[in-house]
């Protein structure tokens, strides 16, 4: 069994397709806790906005593959932290990704996604929403996650 459970696909015998997330997670039933992570962004603990640049003209160039990369990182050190070591980003059962551009920022939010779950069977649940807007104008992603850590 994978750290985050069992994986449910509707037909696992069809081929993968551009996305990897599995239809369903079943959480262990034993001494697994459950972490609700908040809805995260790419800004580091000291600040730092990762994935955004800010131009001489006070304009922002923003970078959702490199926004998404933060965000997952972020998350696993949040789980790692949350449960003193036992967990990390591969423990995550459930997500909600926030994107502000579907055609614009959809396919490179999904590589970086892809680099950390690599295939459907690891994957979590997922949904991906369009959003107006987030917290920050230099915002493009956010992402909220329940991650199943096994404590003992």
């Amino acid at each position: 069994m994978s750290p985050n459970g069992d994986v449910f696909l509707l037909d696992p015998n069809t081929p993968p397709g551009a996305t990897r997330y599995a239809h369903a997670r079943v959480a262990p039933a034993s001494a697994h806790r459950t972490i609700y992570v908040s809805g995260i962004a790419a800004v580091a603990p000291d600040g730092k906005l990762e994935g955004a640049t800010e131009n001489a003209d006070g304009t922002w160039t923003l970078d959702i593959r490199e926004q998404t990369a933060a965000v997952l990182r972020r998350i696993d050190g949040i789980i790692r932290g949350a449960s003193k070591g036992k967990g990390g980003i591969h423990n995550v059962i459930d997500s909600v990704v926030y994107i502000l551009d579907m055609k614009s920022h959809y396919a490179g939010m999904n590589e970086e996604w892809n680099k950390v779950f690599t295939d459907r069977v690891s994957a979590p649940a997922r949904a991906t929403v369009g959003v107006k807007e987030l917290p920050d104008p230099r915002f493009i992603v956010e992402i909220k996650v329940v991650a199943v850590v096994d404590f003992e």
